[in-house]
């Protein structure tokens, strides 16, 4: 190969990282114990997202499942800042960042679940949140609690789904 064949490689090559939006690994975890309870661990989401511990009113933690694919890219984006039941409202509530390191503007949808000891999980889903290019956002998802008690049987925020278009 000459030098020309290499050069126009290389710059092949890096067009495609910038355009794929490639990052290096994020992901672990954080501990945010704000309000009196007992703490809840979760383990770290590794190298392709995070998990995060809040005890706030007694609803702890939070994870993001991700992969290498590009499919899973939305699910990269998001971390989750905040799971906890709001006892003004009545309502489970979770805060989560999008960040947005690609080069385009992208509008992302998200569906978390509220996890614990009850059996059954309740379901927070926003739509069209619209994260700009190299911006970040941070959204509030809300679900209105149905139990008799106090919320603290729901312990864990996932993000079970999330797209990008």
């Amino acid at each position: 190969m000459n030098k020309r064949h290499i050069r126009a490689l290389a710059v092949f090559g890096i067009a495609v990282v910038a355009l794929t939006g490639a990052r290096g690994s994020g992901g672990g975890g954080c501990d945010n114990n704000s309000s009196s309870g007992s703490s809840s661990s979760s383990s770290s989401g590794g190298s392709n997202g995070g998990s995060h511990d809040n005890d706030d009113n007694g609803t702890s933690g939070g994870s993001v499942s991700g992969g290498s694919g590009s499919t899973n890219q939305a699910l990269r984006d998001i971390t989750i800042d905040k799971c906890a039941y709001d006892a003004a409202t009545k309502n489970l509530t979770a805060r989560i960042t999008i960040k947005n390191d690609g080069l385009l503007d992208y509008d992302y949808d998200v569906t978390l679940k509220f996890k614990g000891t009850s059996a059954v999980s309740a379901t927070a889903t926003t739509n069209d949140i619209a994260v700009a290019a190299d911006a970040s956002k941070s959204v509030d998802m809300t679900t209105p609690y149905t139990g008799t008690g106090d919320g603290s049987e729901y312990t864990k925020c996932e993000v079970t789904r999330a797209s990008r278009s």
